[in-house]
């Protein structure tokens, strides 16, 4: 991975510009701050552990190229989730040091944050894995995710070979966190590749959004379908007019919400999928019908068995003990319902677990949280089968009730679909990465 990040930080010129935000950093800013960053962290060296837990900023993303750069394995862990929360995960993991950043963190991406460097009682790495994630389940243990760095490096080369993606000279409006996934790898480590220019908003709201991609003349943006649909929902058509295109990740995007957004902009939004275990899998840069995602990346092995999509990995992505339901005989088990068209693209047809039985009669519960988002009061929707079906509602209006949405469901399913128990809130919760939450508990 030294090598690797070396490689990636030493392609373009010192003028090459790399960040903004308010600022703009350059390549040649880039590395001296690297430089000068791992100088600080003193004891860290080729497979010390260290776990980061900065918020989405500049400092961010420098941290973990500093100690990329110093061999180092970065165990990413969110900012947001809380001290019980990372107790847990540094448990799992044993790191040998422990980087934060001092103070409270702001709300949104800041630029800069004063760091804090602690020593902890952890191990070395015992594997030569170098970024380690944590599966984003909302139930149960969660799972240690390892990538090597020849799969990140296989990654990096997917987003480049794919067609449409954002070039070299470009400008990308990065709205997925760069402490996950895509944000980390499509985000900072293709930017770098490529020569692609990163611009960052400073909360995820629509005014701010639109505010950067006009100041800034951006060429393409990418994030979560939350963000789309803020965008689609608080429409300027002017913010957007050096755009030439738009994908998300991490969910399924809405048809309805591509639609809108592609009516308020002119152009549609495409999609990519991925799981934290594998990274990025399919992509449609130009947009697709859903539940198509699109084709598989250029060096991507997948297919479908038993109804469900699995993918060729060389070895377990998990570290410590192997989830055999999951991977076996060289082949990573998804969790996603899917099948292949006739034009080699892949449809996603809903998480295997959310089929249900009720009374001898299968139901896809995403079939009715489809119907429930349809209904003009409502925002977002989750169904769930513990305890009968259950409907989680999230709207902005004082007035919705559950006997509302009981008579609205009543239009559009077969009675043995209908949720016995409607909840009302004002919004949802989600992961720590943004997406809707699957387990009731935390709903109720």
């Amino acid at each position: 991975m030294r090598a690797f990040v070396n490689d990636l930080m030493h392609r373009h010129g010192d003028d090459v510009p790399i960040f903004t935000h308010r600022n703009t950093v350059t390549h040649g800013d880039l590395r001296a701050d690297v430089t000068a960053l791992a100088a600080r962290f003193a004891g860290v060296h080729g497979g010390s552990t260290v776990a980061v837990q900065v918020p989405p900023s500049f400092s961010q993303l420098e941290t973990v190229l500093a100690l990329w750069s110093l061999g180092a394995q970065v165990i990413s862990i969110d900012h947001r989730l809380k001290p019980a929360e990372v107790d847990v995960l540094r448990s799992l993991t044993r790191p040998e040091f422990f980087v934060s950043q001092r103070g409270n963190p702001a709300d949104g991406f800041q630029e800069r944050y004063e760091l804090e460097v602690s020593p902890a009682p952890g191990a070395p790495a015992a594997t030569p894995h170098r970024l380690v994630q944590f599966s984003s389940g909302s139930t149960g243990r969660p799972k240690v995710i390892g990538r090597s760095t020849e799969s990140l490096i296989a990654e990096v080369a997917r987003f480049e070979a794919s067609e449409g993606m954002v070039r070299g000279g470009e400008r990308l409006l990065l709205l997925n966190s760069p402490a996950h996934s895509f944000g980390l790898i499509g985000g900072l480590l293709h930017a770098l590749a490529a020569g692609v220019h990163l611009v960052f908003a400073e909360e995820p709201s629509a005014e701010a959004m639109l505010r950067q991609a006009r100041v800034h003349e951006v060429d393409f943006v990418t994030g979560l379908p939350f963000h789309i649909d803020l965008l689609a929902s608080a429409p300027d058509r002017d913010s957007l007019r050096t755009v030439r295109g738009a994908f998300t990740g991490g969910e399924l995007m809405p048809q309805e919400v591509a639609d809108r957004f592609a009516a308020a902009y002119g152009f549609p939004v495409g999609e990519c999928f991925g799981t934290t275990e594998t990274g990025a899998l399919t992509i449609a840069v130009d947009g697709t019908v859903r539940p198509s995602v699109g084709k598989p990346m250029p060096g991507v092995t997948a297919r479908v068995r038993d109804g469900l999509v699995e993918v060729a990995l060389e070895e377990t992505p998990y570290l410590y003990e192997n989830d055999a339901t999951r991977f076996s005989g060289g082949w990573f088990r998804t969790g996603d319902r899917g099948e292949f068209g006739a034009d080699g693209e892949l449809r996603l047809l809903g998480r295997a677990d959310s089929l249900v039985v009720v009374r001898g009669n299968k139901v896809d519960l995403t079939e009715v949280e489809h119907v429930l988002r349809e209904h003009p009061l409502v925002t977002e929707a989750v169904v769930t089968g513990s305890g009968g079906i259950q409907a989680y509602v999230g709207t902005t209006s004082e007035t919705l009730t559950a006997h509302e949405l009981s008579e609205w469901c009543t239009q559009w399913l077969a009675e043995f679909k209908l949720p016995t128990h409607f909840h009302v809130l004002d919004t949802l919760p989600r992961t720590s990465s943004g997406k809707l939450l699957r387990n009731p508990r935390p709903a109720s």
